[in-house]
């Protein structure tokens, strides 16, 4: 059961001054600022002696419906305080009654891509277990992330499964599924790019464990609806990377939808390009996890 301390907005002033060095040490410890609950660095496994986390923000209108935020750039974690998160990226689905949870997992140059995605399906498992907890309905959970968390957020949702049944570990039991996904501009086959990385690092494991995680081998007519939006001007991860899985998707029947920024680059640096994706990728969450929609 995650602990819960709420912090009064008027009254208790002492109590408020003091409060917030005590949470920031306290997993699972929740603090209320402007009408957002805000559950900072929620342990959802441990490798290498350490703790693997997430923070759950929670709106005061949260009807259930959640995005798992891959926090994921070159298979990175990087950590940002939640409420920088919910200020400058997260508004917009905040305001739609969706919780969002920040994923993070083991870096790079440490831990590899196989590595990384196996993170985030555990915490993808241990959400779905514990989401009366946390507030939220295990079967109308998203997934969103951009260039690397693009690709974990494929290959979370084309890559679902029903758990692994042999398993002495009850997160890793629970079937790992969601009901939405939002990729911006990933690189969706990893057989090319694997081997000896200067730049990503990541990247250099062996090449037979690279189909393992290609989002676009994975895909399946059982797939949840996923949302491309790529910059034509990208030239890290060129738009052909989603055009490909479009493709493959459509094949499917699976619903499905491409965007094109045009001039966009890698990052959508540019504030309109950064307003217009964030726009598609509200729309399409609010739509594909409001209440009532069954996942």
């Amino acid at each position: 059961m995650l602990k819960t301390v709420r912090i009064l907005p008027l009254g208790l002033l002492l109590v408020a001054a003091l409060l917030p060095m005590q949470v920031v040490s306290q997993q699972g410890a929740a603090v209320s600022q402007n009408e957002l609950q805000i559950t900072p660095d929620v342990v959802y496994g441990h490798k290498a002696g350490m703790a693997l986390t997430f923070d759950v923000l929670r709106p005061a209108n949260a009807h259930g419906g959640a995005v798992l935020y891959m926090v994921s750039g070159g298979w990175v974690s990087r950590w940002t305080p939640p409420q920088r998160l919910a200020d400058r990226t997260f508004s917009g689905l905040l305001d739609e009654g969706l919780t969002v949870i920040a994923v993070r997992h083991g870096s790079a140059p440490r831990f590899k891509v196989p590595e990384a995605e196996a993170d985030v399906r555990r915490a993808l498992r241990y959400i779905r277990l514990h989401a009366g907890d946390l507030g939220v309905d295990a079967d109308r959970l998203g997934v969103f992330g951009g260039s690397a968390g693009g690709h974990l957020s494929l290959m979370l949702g084309l890559g679902s499964d029903e758990g692994e049944s042999d398993s002495t570990d009850e997160v890793l039991r629970t079937p790992a599924r969601v009901a939405a996904v939002v990729a911006y501009y990933p690189p969706v086959d990893i057989r090319p790019i694997t081997g000896a990385n200067e730049r990503f690092p990541a990247l250099d494991f062996p090449q037979e464990q690279a189909a393992a995680i290609s989002p676009i081998l994975f895909v399946t007519p059982d797939d949840p609806p996923t949302l491309l939006i790529h910059g034509d001007a990208d030239t890290l991860v060129p738009i052909s990377a989603s055009e490909i899985m479009y493709a493959a998707l459509q094949a499917e029947s699976i619903e499905s939808e491409f965007i094109t920024i045009e001039g966009g680059d890698h990052g959508f640096r540019n504030q309109e390009h950064r307003a217009r994706a964030q726009a598609a990728m509200v729309a399409w969450f609010a739509g594909h996890l409001a209440p009532g929609s069954g996942g």
